[in-house]
């Protein structure tokens, strides 16, 4: 059974006052549920417990939050198949999927509580005889986090437990399109013994919410996850009001194969990863640069896989991708293939919605695709792949290198100097070569240009969560 998500305010969960928004399930496009409404009064009674809250939380010592943080995972993670079906019900990805997610969340959950006492401050010597100058971390204070439907319970642990971990509160808006998992992490580190008006959770319109929680002078903090477009307009209403922000925005991440690849390696796990989530990933990759004496070897095989891909809805068995997340994205991809052939780009495979219910599309790889293609330039944000040869290095790095993103950047090759070569002089916040080991908790996430600021994961993403306070005592 799917719940009537309400929102979590101060401790209590409650209505909205605005009434509640449908949630539909994108593998049948029939609602299933409602998730309730904030008003600005809900935003007020946030604000409001957020301030009390951090005056509360921030006393508490770093040794109890992370107790706390670690009873939250071990809750989550005895209702993972519960929490698992709430997401496909209402994201639509694979059940197998969902649960790995969940799963990811609780380790987030534990490795940042780790990280809660070990905010080490330094001591600087002094120029003088008798003179103490000490550098110490404090918590940055409540926080705005705003998460995104095609992660939602991975994002909103992450948001929520590195405010926490630092000793903030938080105020969570997460996505009206998945509100139960999102909600389902609220409800653990709440029984988990995480104090009244520390957490709070609200849904509602994202840009009535966003515009009134960035300006508010009790919010000091403000982190999202989304497109690269809304991104910037928040940052706009943050740098208005001199807000501290960390943004993890769009990607167009590049893939290079160099011709001394393992071409089977690579075809196999690159397609895997492609279609993951049905490609609505920021860090999927996206366009897929082959050496040009293994290009047509590499294309037919990851066209093989992609060929191999079922599709379905996600409690089915041996599923490996789900819909859509709604009709929006259909005709997206619709309008990329379309364009992207006219302009000369070889379809050869997919490209087409399946069925004619739910937000199906089928695994669709492009190959030949010229640079002006929209989606050459544009984030797809889909199942679909964009293959185009290269000569050599420097045609490789200047098509990696041309877009505004820079979120992720893979590579395969078999040579160290051109591992090291491409690690060196790609534009990206992250970069995996001959596997995929991005995303784990313990290890930095996030971009440069056009893809955001700051840090999701690792000991840096909790940097964003302090401010410096810098003390220097002389003796008396």
């Amino acid at each position: 059974m799917y719940p009537n998500v309400q929102l979590f305010i101060d401790g209590k969960w409650r209505d909205g006052g605005a009434g509640t928004i449908p949630v539909l399930n994108p593998a049948t496009e029939e609602q299933i549920g409602t998730v309730a409404r904030a008003d600005r009064a809900d935003l007020d009674r946030a604000l409001a417990a957020a301030e009390r809250g951090f005056a509360l939380w921030r006393a508490v010592p770093a040794y109890n939050r992370a107790k706390i943080l670690v009873k939250a995972a071990d809750i989550l993670r005895e209702r993972t198949d519960m929490v698992a079906r709430l997401m496909v019900m209402e994201q639509g990805k694979p059940f197998a999927q969902a649960k790995g997610e969940v799963q990811l969340a609780c380790d987030a959950l534990e490795w940042f509580a780790g990280e809660a006492s070990r905010a080490y401050g330094r001591v600087i010597p002094a120029r003088g005889e008798g003179i103490y100058q000490l550098v110490v971390k404090e918590p940055v204070g409540p926080v705005a986090a705003f998460t995104p439907w095609n992660i939602p319970v991975n994002q909103a642990s992450r948001k929520i437990c590195l405010a926490l971990a630092a000793g903030c509160s938080v105020i969570l808006k997460a996505a009206e399109e998945t509100p139960a998992s999102s909600a389902e992490v609220v409800r653990a580190l709440a029984e988990a013994g995480v104090p009244d008006g520390v957490m709070n959770l609200v849904y509602g319109v994202p840009a009535e919410i966003s515009e009134y929680l960035i300006p508010h002078p009790t919010i000091r903090k403000i982190t999202f996850t989304g497109s690269t477009v809304v991104g910037k307009q928040l940052a706009q209403i943050a740098g208005a009001h001199m807000k501290r922000l960390t943004m993890e925005l769009g990607g167009h991440s590049p893939v290079l194969i160099f011709d001394d690849a393992d071409v089977d390696l690579a075809a196999a796990a690159l397609a895997q990863v492609k279609y993951r989530n049905s490609g609505q990933g920021c860090i999927s990759p996206t366009r897929f640069l082959v050496q040009e004496k293994v290009y047509d070897r590499f294309v037919d095989q990851f066209v093989t896989h992609a060929e191999q891909v079922k599709v379905g809805e996600g409690f089915e068995p041996g599923v490996i991708m789900g819909p859509l997340a709604n009709g929006r994205r259909v005709a997206a991809m619709e309008g990329f293939v379309a364009d992207a052939v006219k302009r000369g780009a070889r379809l050869r495979t997919g490209g087409k919605r399946l069925g004619n219910k739910g937000y199906f599309f089928a695994p669709t790889v492009l190959s030949d695709v010229p640079l002006d293609a929209r989606v050459m330039n544009e984030e797809p944000f889909g199942p679909m792949a964009l293959m185009a040869p290269f000569k050599g290095f420097d045609d490789a790095m200047a098509e990696a290198n041309r877009l505004p993103y820079g979120l992720s950047a893979y590579a395969y090759t078999r040579s160290v100097k051109t591992a090291s070569a491409f690690a060196a002089a790609v534009e990206a916040g992250m970069v995996s070569i001959n596997h995929h080991g991005l995303g784990l908790p313990e290890v930095p996430f996030g971009g440069v240009k056009d893809s955001g600021q700051g840090s999701d994961g690792g000991v840096d993403a909790m940097e964003g969560y302090f401010v410096t306070k810098f003390v220097t005592q002389a003796s008396a």
